[in-house]
């Protein structure tokens, strides 16, 4: 059985029809590259997969149940998410920051549980963190708020990750460590589903690709036979080539055509 799902998802804003007949099951194990240009609905469907908004038609399963049915503490256990361009709006320090991704698992009363800090102590030092500790998240760079946020999100050790734009503002040391830490998380047979704008990146770490155009799915597949560079003109209206296959693979864009 499919671990999270979508039902001819609907969704407009102000009239507009933002998604359309969505329909996509995702299994433990899978990291999900999402791509498609500006406006095609990515966000939209991540905020919905994560149960944060609720479509005008069509559902989101969640172990076959509706989500609207699962407990907002259970589905706060069960599923992380990483929205884009994350803000932080109090100057906390980086370390409560980080811990705020356990809030799910505390006691209903007194503070964190001693049982709980070495899992705070991890993601400092999986993010590159451990010296920010005491910092107040406000003076974060974009890129080290970024990390921040990812390891808030997976503290708690979710089944799935829902992460909209993970990589954007990191440089390409911290942007290949997080694309190898999400391939790591569905290797342990978590579920991870990230919007992504670097196909090369996608390409090289996520196993199944899924594409938006126009509020509909573009395709859906294994990323060896899915990305195409028909699937790229279609979509971006470029041209492209698409080469290798794994760690080797590489998305290089063509160079226009100047009009006759």
């Amino acid at each position: 059985m499919s671990l999270l799902s979508a039902r001819s998802v609907r969704v407009f804003r102000g009239g507009r029809r933002i998604l359309s007949d969505v329909s996509l099951s995702f299994a433990a194990g899978e990291l999900v590259a999402l791509i498609g240009p500006n406006g095609a609905g990515k966000s939209t469907l991540l905020s919905a997969l994560a149960g944060l908004s609720t479509p005008e038609a069509g559902q989101v399963l969640l172990d076959g149940a509706p989500l609207a049915s699962v407990r907002p503490r259970d589905l706060a256990r069960r599923r992380a998410y990483l929205p884009q361009n994350p803000r932080a709006e109090w100057p906390i320090p980086v370390e409560r920051l980080v811990a705020l991704g356990l809030t799910p698992h505390l006691p209903a009363f007194g503070g964190l549980p001693a049982a709980l800090q070495p899992r705070i102590e991890a993601a400092l030092a999986d993010f590159d963190l451990a010296d920010r500790r005491d910092q107040p998240a406000t003076t974060l760079s974009g890129g080290e708020l970024a990390r921040a946020m990812l390891a808030r999100a997976l503290v708690g050790d979710p089944d799935i990750l829902i992460a909209d734009e993970p990589i954007a503002g990191l440089d390409p040391r911290h942007a290949l460590d997080t694309l190898r830490r999400l391939r790591a998380l569905a290797d342990r047979g978590k579920l991870v589903i990230a919007a992504l704008h670097d196909l090369t990146l996608a390409a090289r770490y996520a196993n199944r690709l899924v594409a938006l155009h126009q509020g509909e799915v573009a395709a859906d597949g294994p990323m060896t036979a899915a990305l195409t560079p028909a699937l790229l003109r279609r979509i971006f209206e470029v041209e492209a080539s698409v080469d290798g296959a794994g760690p080797a693979a590489a998305v290089d864009f063509l160079p226009s055509r100047s009009p006759p």
